[in-house]
């Protein structure tokens, strides 16, 4: 069975550029590279990734977009543009040369404004997306959801994937309004959703396979398993666990599913998604 993770970073460390990093994050504190994810990706069996953007630079961009035509195992790029520029149009027409360049994404939890996603500047930009088959991950906290369901309803024709199941507080397993708002969030059908990020938002130390097990059971019951996608969230993730331990937690979740609804999840959503 093929197996893609949908969800990944890469950085070269640069306190300046990273600086979302704090103290408590200081494994982070450092390179990671190509090379390194080759190895988790092989020893848990799986065929190609995502690069999501974690700085928000063109810089960084053309890094991933430089490290995807080196390395075969990068199916596709996810970066960040500033979509409030006033020729993002112009912006998008440079970077079409760049095949792998599949999405684009922007820090949301970290804006002051909890009404980012409803910028008219914000919104003039998203408008272009689908001219050029750019998809767009959704990057927030749970009390985003609603501002996003606004969102992505202004928007029926663009591809919508969000991050890290909104990140519910699972470690003191607070579930609701979360619940209500995911699934109304899932209604849009232009909206999927990667099942990563949970682990950082369980207890580092002590968190166990059934932590989670009440808000898997919530995303699939909203989005199904055409709309779900697995995604280690690797570097961030090794703060809580190994990677191998990581997705380890939605294919043990899996078990119990069918053949075709675990390659739906473990690969073919993401490559169908993202253009793969």
């Amino acid at each position: 069975m093929i197996k893609i993770d949908a969800h990944h970073h890469l950085w070269k460390y640069s306190s300046e550029t990273h600086g979302w990093i704090d103290e408590r994050m200081a494994v982070l504190k450092r390179d990671f590279l190509p090379e390194e994810m080759a190895q988790n990706l092989k020893f848990s069996c799986y065929e190609g990734c995502v690069a999501v953007q974690a700085s928000q630079t063109e810089e960084e961009t053309e890094f991933l977009l430089a490290q995807a035509d080196k390395y075969s195992i990068i199916k596709g790029v996810v970066g960040w543009l500033d979509i409030r520029h006033p020729d993002f149009n112009g912006k998008l027409e440079r970077y079409t040369k760049f095949s792998k360049l599949k999405g684009l994404r922007h820090v949301v939890q970290d804006e002051p404004d909890d009404d980012f996603l409803l910028r008219n500047d914000f919104l003039r930009g998203m408008a272009l997306l689908s001219k050029y088959n750019l998809t767009y991950d959704i990057l927030i906290f749970p009390r985003h959801l609603r501002v996003a369901e606004k969102f992505v309803s202004k928007f029926p024709n663009q591809k919508f994937v969000l991050d890290h199941i909104a990140k519910p507080d699972i470690e003191h397993q607070m579930i609701s309004p979360w619940k209500e708002d995911i699934r109304n969030l899932a209604r849009h059908r232009n909206v999927w959703c990667k099942l990563s990020g949970m682990v950082t938002e369980a207890n580092w130390k002590t968190w166990k396979q059934e932590d989670f097990s009440p808000y898997l059971d919530v995303v699939f019951h909203s989005f199904g398993t055409d709309r779900l996608m697995i995604g280690s969230d690797w570097p961030v993730c090794t703060l809580a666990g190994s990677y191998a331990m990581v997705m380890a937690i939605v294919e043990k979740y899996l078990e119990n599913f069918d053949e075709h609804a675990v390659q739906r999840i473990l690969s073919q959503n993401a490559i169908n998604f993202y253009g793969l």
